[in-house]
């Protein structure tokens, strides 16, 4: 018998050592000081321009959250505050008397205050120290360790990524951040509920283990019964007097199975545990699925590495992944609808996997259930990122708590697939000088190999559990290619994309390209003035430089903004497509490739396929057709045909050498048959090719409905004509249909209709056409748009559009 009553109303917010003193704002929880200022138009928002910047106080100040709220007396004997999470140094203060203090964001809270509850009014204050000055003293008293920025966010266990990255902004958050509310109960109450869920066989194995708090004497001394239920099979367990701790053993009979997506259905399964004598129950949606790495080493007289790939149901997958980083920096924006909008985005561009980076966060059930429902796998990394972390206290005893509660809390879900220990910290004791930095001190080692995996072993048995990524395995460098995960950064920072053919991986789980947000997304983040390539955030240590250089000879100079932008976004593409090209082309030696990165989380020029706002950049098209069920790809002289589908792909391989007026040159056609998950290399024939001229030469590949285009030389060094076409726009009941007939060869014919609606969205970009043939574009926009603006530059672009 128990009551929870939210209490998420009255609250204010005080700066208490900012001058001039802000009092009594309005505060809405959950949430936090910035949304809160912003919401009361006390602050600019600090997405757009340089505010950012201005804002910097907030992180550097104290505040008070203050509300009153009526108690009456129900009659149970107990009553506990529970607060899901509290951002993140905060004193919890009850009618003027302390019954807490937190100092961790990945953590909920539950104080007992029974006894200090009044009839009528009472007060509650959160008081919340300033999360700078908490870390910036942990640093002092325990010393400086290596990191990436001057931020000392290792210090504190708090989202990493609030103190700023090499894609967001540097906003320090203070607040309610989960919901709160008094819990009043009587007997017992369930505290824990975890449940292990194998298969043996075709039939799933559910071992619930239970945890009970007991009210004070006399119910300690009651006998409780537990129940639990799941897909027809039911247990029950006694707990006699005084015992809090039962497991539940349940047996289903070849229950429908979870997939991930591509695979098979998404069966999940309700189980619920009562504790019958109060009421008290839990439930979640459950899926029954085995999952592990097979790392097991290379077999033959000469073996040179070893396995990673995931494998569900003893099926492997290939991982056609995305990493996540926090879709907000403020999360109680971050809505279930929104995050359904980037799940359809992901599961519409063929993504099959999460990795949910570990400068983030624990994400929320919301999350977690969508993944279940739809079918898409997570790796979740512990919030580790880019830094030497102290094992001392108070930190050490934090993490443990942290990653006990969060792994009881997570393993219901059958889409988790893998828990790693963090990000890139081996890489930076082994390559970014930490040895010499931190002079035999701890540095974070513990937490992967000793505290992490032991806490998985004991709490979540069912799933593995990896150190770190990139991790090659003790005692190598953790990015040998040929062991476990590696990133691959060398592009992008130092040299040219074509380089992802130099890579030979078994894993890769970051690599990317950097490319500009959408026009509609970088015009509403400049409040004023003309847009230039300086206009939009860039994080990235000489990320402008590098964007430049990185279109090398792909791409000409851009002579203005409008090109700038145009053949950012379109290197961008080109060259996330030609990494995940090769490592799918390696199918089976490499079992999976993680793109960094699917989302960003303010306004930004960044390596995300969707950008801050919400709109999808020329990358996510490329990653639609690059991570496709089945694609071809021109590797190494050979065609190469990958079928990661359930059915057989088969048919008559058509390949044609072109010249640039679309005359053909040289023909061949190739009987295809690709069985169910299987890669196919077709050498490619000599009379198609070889060029007689790669400047003026295509070879074009078609297989059933998949068509390439594939160029002899790079665009720069190609004789294209001046894009010559003609484009038709006609209104239809959801927007505009744009029809666009070459007269010459057209090289990644892309349109952008919101330059001129920032709602408007198309269904296609990067469609090469040779002459006479037709694309049909169609935007969705709920606005009378300009036809003629619709069909001509800047809107419409492609690469020859300036000859």
């Amino acid at each position: 018998m128990s009551a929870y009553h939210p209490l998420d109303r009255g609250w204010t917010a005080t700066a208490v050592s900012a001058e001039p003193p802000l009092q009594g704002v309005p505060a809405t929880i959950p949430g936090c000081v910035h949304t809160d200022l912003l919401a009361a138009g006390l602050i600019d928002d600090p997405y757009l321009d340089d505010n950012e910047d201005r804002l910097a106080w907030i992180g550097r100040t104290e505040w008070r959250y203050e509300t009153e709220f009526t108690f009456a007396d129900d009659g149970r004997g107990r009553a506990d505050l529970v607060f899901e999470g509290l951002d993140t140094i905060a004193t919890v203060i009850l009618n003027g008397i302390e019954v807490g203090t937190t100092a961790n964001m990945h953590r909920s809270y539950r104080f007992p205050v029974r006894e200090l509850l009044r009839e009528g009014r009472n007060r509650l204050t959160v008081h919340f120290s300033s999360p700078h000055a908490y870390a910036e003293e942990r640093r002092a008293e325990l010393g400086a360790l290596p990191g990436p920025y001057p931020e000392p966010y290792q210090f504190i266990r708090k989202m990493a990524c609030n103190f700023g990255w090499d894609w967001g902004p540097t906003l320090v958050t203070s607040g309610i951040w989960r919901p709160v509310g008094l819990h009043t109960w009587t007997t017992a109450r369930l505290a824990q509920v975890r449940p292990e869920i194998t298969l043996d066989g075709r039939d799933g194995l559910v071992r619930v283990h239970v945890t009970v708090e007991r009210a004070a004497e006399p119910a300690v001394d009651l006998p409780l019964t537990l129940t639990a239920e799941v897909a027809g099979a039911s247990a029950r367990a006694s707990l006699a007097p005084g015992a809090c701790e039962a497991v539940l053993e349940l047996r289903v009979r070849e229950p429908a199975l979870w997939w991930p997506r591509g695979y098979g259905e998404q069966a999940r399964h309700p189980l619920t545990v009562t504790l019958e004598e109060t009421g008290d129950s839990w439930r979640r949606e459950v899926g029954f699925r085995s999952v592990r790495l097979n790392t097991t080493p290379d077999a033959g007289p000469d073996p040179k590495g070893s396995a990673f790939t995931l494998v569900v149901n003893d099926v492997p997958v290939f991982v056609r992944g995305a990493n996540w980083i926090p879709d907000d920096c403020f999360p109680t924006r971050v809505t279930r609808e929104r995050l359904a909008e980037r799940f359809a985005q992901a599961c519409e561009a063929h993504v099959n996997l999460l990795r949910v980076w570990g400068g983030g966060l624990y994400e929320s059930e919301e999350f977690y259930d969508l993944a279940d429902e739809l079918g898409i796998m997570v790796f979740q990394d512990f919030p580790f990122a880019c830094a030497a972390y102290p094992e001392e206290e108070p930190l050490y005893s934090e993490v443990v708590a942290e990653a006990g509660e969060q792994v009881v809390r997570l393993a219901p879900h059958p889409s988790l697939m893998v828990w790693i220990g963090n990000n890139e910290n081996f890489m930076g004791h082994a390559d970014w000088g930490w040895e010499e930095q931190l002079s035999g001190r701890a540095w974070g080692e513990t937490y992967y190999l000793d505290v992490l995996p032991r806490v998985v072993a004991e709490l979540d048995p069912t799933r593995p559990y990896w150190p770190g990524t990139p991790y090659s395995g003790s005692g190598r460098h953790p990015n040998v290619p040929e062991h476990g995960t590696v990133h691959i950064w060398d592009v992008w920072n130092d040299i040219d994309y074509v380089h992802y053919a130099d890579w030979r991986p078994r894993f890769v789980a970051e690599f990317g390209f950097q490319g500009p947000p959408t026009y509609a997304t970088l015009r509403r983040s400049v409040t004023s003035g003309p847009l230039t390539p300086g206009s939009s955030h860039q994080k990235a240590v000489d990320g402008q430089g590098k964007l430049l250089r990185g279109l090398g000879e792909h791409l000409p100079r851009p002579e203005s903004f409008d090109d700038w932008h145009f053949y950012g976004q379109l290197n961008q593409a080109r060259a996330v497509s030609f990494g995940v090209e090769r490592f799918r082309s390696l199918m089976p030696y490499c079992m999976g490739a993680i793109v960094w990165q699917l989302n960003d989380c303010w306004p930004v020029t960044s390596w995300a396929a969707v950008d801050g706002d919400g709109r999808r950049k020329p990358l996510w098209y490329a990653l639609r057709r690059a991570y496709a069920d089945r694609l071809l790809t021109v590797q190494d002289g050979d065609l190469v045909a990958v079928n990661d589908s359930p059915d057989p792909w088969s048919g008559d391989l058509e390949l044609i050498r072109h010249n640039l007026a679309g005359e053909p040159l040289a023909k061949e056609s190739v009987r295809v048959h690709v069985p169910p998950r299987e890669v196919a290399r077709i050498p490619l024939p000599r009379h198609v090719a070889s060029p007689a001229d790669p400047a003026a030469e295509l070879l074009v590949a078609c297989l059933e409905e998949t068509r390439i285009s594939h160029f002899f030389a790079e665009d720069t060094a190609v004789a294209y004509p001046a894009a010559d076409f003609e484009a038709e726009a006609r209104p239809v009941a959801y927007g505009y249909l744009v029809t666009v007939t070459a007269r010459t060869i057209l090289r990644d014919l892309a349109l952008f209709p919101d330059r001129l609606d920032p709602d408007a969205t198309v269904d296609d970009m990067m469609i090469t056409l040779l002459p006479g043939e037709r694309a049909v574009f169609h935007v969705r926009s709920s606005r009378d748009l300009d036809l003629a603006a619709l069909t001509s530059a800047p809107v419409l672009r492609c690469v020859n559009d300036t000859k």
